[in-house]
């Protein structure tokens, strides 16, 4: 259920991987893709239930804490979430969560793009980001941060879930010159020998210019079938997530 687990004096951090879960087919078996209305119904049921199993497994709480989930549309936007879920709190549109509240989890989804887990322990500030290559040249990693130091944050440690690594990820020449110019770090060169970009290496560098400590897990999506990977398994490929909160 879980590629890796930590915590660090009351706040708990996970990423899952695609397994512990009651989705079938392609989707096997713990997809936590958004609910669109283009899936199957018996899938959206599925992944309510996933996220009910992995909030039982992650909190050790029965029943399972609500998570938040955002809408991700590779941006730069951050909401902060000041409530418990079930009252409103949760954003429609954003790639960036940040809460002070204890007993909140927060949730980012991704099958390629870098899950972005942050904390500072000694304030009580988390947050969770979605690092896809647009989002990485758009700025939500600093712009999870800005919002963190607004509600307090000083001492930040970052943890970067599965993602596409720069071996796998190919781009065309062009785009690869375009990434980095904003993120000169992301340049990259497949193990073929073709222009590639390295979101992973690229978020790392915007987090340690902005002084955070940064744990990086180390999984490829695409090499590691464990692990959803939209690139591998196309449109339909499952979601996998990111989870943090503060222990109440």
């Amino acid at each position: 259920m879980f590629a890796f687990q930590d915590s660090r004096r009351g706040v708990d951090v996970a990423f899952t991987d695609r397994h512990g879960g009651v989705s079938g087919g392609r989707y096997t078996s713990l997809n936590l893709a958004q609910t669109l209305r283009h899936r199957p119904g018996d899938e959206v049921a599925a992944v309510e239930q996933n996220f009910r199993l992995v909030s039982e497994a992650f909190t050790g709480r029965t029943p399972a804490p609500a998570v938040v989930c955002m809408h991700q549309v590779h941006g730069a936007d951050v909401a902060v979430v000041e409530n418990a879920p079930g009252s409103g709190s949760a954003p429609s549109q954003a790639d960036g969560l940040v809460t002070s509240t204890a007993g909140v989890v927060l949730a980012v989804r991704a099958a390629d793009c870098v899950p972005v887990l942050l904390a500072d322990v000694e304030a009580g500030v988390i947050a969770a980001a979605h690092a896809g290559r647009p989002g990485m040249v758009a700025g939500i990693v600093p712009a999870a941060l800005a919002q963190m130091r607004e509600c307090g944050a000083e001492r930040i440690v970052a943890w970067l879930g599965p993602h596409v690594c720069g071996r796998c990820y190919e781009v065309p020449e062009k785009m690869r010159a375009e990434v980095a110019a904003v993120v000169p770090e992301s340049y990259a060169e497949t193990s073929w020998g073709t222009p590639a970009v390295d979101v992973g290496a690229g978020v790392r560098a915007q987090l340690e210019a902005a002084g955070a400590e940064v744990i990086g897990v180390g999984r490829c999506t695409i090499e590691d079938e464990d692990l959803y990977s939209y690139r591998r398994q196309g449109p339909e490929s499952g979601r996998m997530a990111g989870l943090i909160w503060l222990r109440p």
